[in-house]
């Protein structure tokens, strides 16, 4: 690869610049949601399962276009802390839905001023112009990936 290459990859990628983003915001709402023993991806998938109600783990993989392997791992913790559970359907299906459990609701109750203070440190980093920019792309994305 030409030095011309590495110069419009570091000048131009896309990728590089969503990805740094993306990193500095987690950071802040990581930082706000420590005391509460979860991380901002957890919570986010709290948000998620709260709002959609009994989940299939395919669905929220879908709707939140993620990995298998990193759903798995934050849905086990999330389990084995007794925020969400799967519950049996009837008649012997072999789907298991997840659902939030009281301690997943009270959770989010308890970490919602924590949310609303990293959100508000997200809003002034990127001004009234980025957030816009960031709801406009995020809103255009598909509902389902791949």
């Amino acid at each position: 690869m030409g030095e011309d290459a590495i110069k419009e990859i570091t000048r131009n990628c896309l990728l590089t610049r969503t990805r740094r983003i993306a990193r500095v915001l987690t950071g802040m709402y990581d930082h706000e949601m420590r005391p509460f023993g979860i991380n901002s991806p957890q919570f986010t998938l709290l948000v998620l399962i709260s709002r959609l109600g009994p989940v299939s783990r395919a669905e929220i993989g879908r709707r939140n276009h993620q990995e298998r392997s990193t759903l798995t791992r934050n849905l086990q913790l999330m389990l084995s802390e007794g925020w969400v559970e799967e519950i049996q359907q009837e008649a012997g299906g072999r789907s298991r839905p997840i659902v939030l459990t009281s301690a997943g609701r009270e959770l989010l109750h308890r970490a919602t001023p924590a949310w609303r203070a990293a959100q508000a440190q997200a809003k002034r980093l990127l001004g009234e112009a980025g957030v816009n920019a960031v709801m406009d792309i995020a809103n255009e994305l598909p509902q389902q990936g791949p």
